[in-house]
């Protein structure tokens, strides 16, 4: 059984400019408000850039970053200046009238945008199995050292299958191997409540519908490698 072995590596380390209300400078602020923070005190946000709210969030809690529609933008008024001392001896001038409030509006700060490495299932793991070969080990070494140095706020790993078998199993597949993949991670020193775990099974697949046909067979196993697949998403600076 020949199964084309794919390895695509893509690390690019977002940078991310902070940029935060004064309602969000500590973590217990943030809980009062309704989002999630990480150690550092940054929101914390989805792959798609959405920030994570708590089960006590209300409109009331809005912040701009995460829900600009939501809040009211901040009027300041600008201080009256102080009258000017009369030349004597005139009378006093009156005080110039106090100028319109500025609307100021509320900064938004930039999107993290995760980067995301694709492992092939068939490089980590054999054929139908969920535990770390050898390969796939070295695999991930590759992946620490990469990071090494990245200022990581979250991980998130996905695992995948082809159609081989019931979308049952292939679940229960894609899930484990995901698990293994955090395991070995943390092993290796990287904070375990900054790696999340999923499984999609069968329902991302890589190739199209038509692109390999006929019953189970090497041939046809081979054409489906691209769906067995561990992504693995990282955002944070370097």
């Amino acid at each position: 059984m020949t199964i084309t072995k794919t390895l695509t590596k893509t690390l690019i380390c977002a940078s991310i400019v902070a940029a935060f209300l004064p309602g969000v400078a500590s973590a217990e602020d943030a809980r009062i408000q309704g989002y999630l923070l990480d150690t550092r005190g940054n929101v914390i946000k989805t792959q798609y850039g959405l920030c994570v709210r708590t089960g006590y969030w209300t409109p009331a809690m809005a912040i701009a970053e995460c829900d600009p529609d939501l809040v009211k933008k901040v009027e300041v008024p600008v201080a009256a200046p102080l009258p000017k001392p009369a030349p004597a001896p005139m009378a006093a001038l009156a005080p110039a009238p106090a100028p319109a409030p500025v609307v100021v509006p509320v900064p938004v700060p930039q999107k993290v945008v995760p980067q995301k490495v694709s492992f092939s299932a068939d490089t980590l793991f054999a054929f139908d199995k969920s535990t770390l070969n050898p390969e796939g080990k070295s695999e991930l070494d590759g992946f620490v050292r990469d990071i090494n140095g990245v200022n990581y706020e979250s991980i998130h790993v996905t695992g995948h299958t082809d159609r081989i078998g019931s979308p049952q199993y292939n679940q229960k597949l894609s899930e484990r191997r995901a698990k293994e993949v955090r395991d070995y991670l943390v092993s290796k020193d990287i904070p375990a409540n900054r790696i999340a775990v999923e499984g999609k099974g069968e329902t991302q697949p890589v190739t199209k519908l038509g692109d390999c046909t006929g019953p189970k067979s090497k041939k046809l196993i081979a054409c489906l490698q691209p769906d067995r697949r561990v992504d693995i998403e990282v955002a944070g600076t370097k």
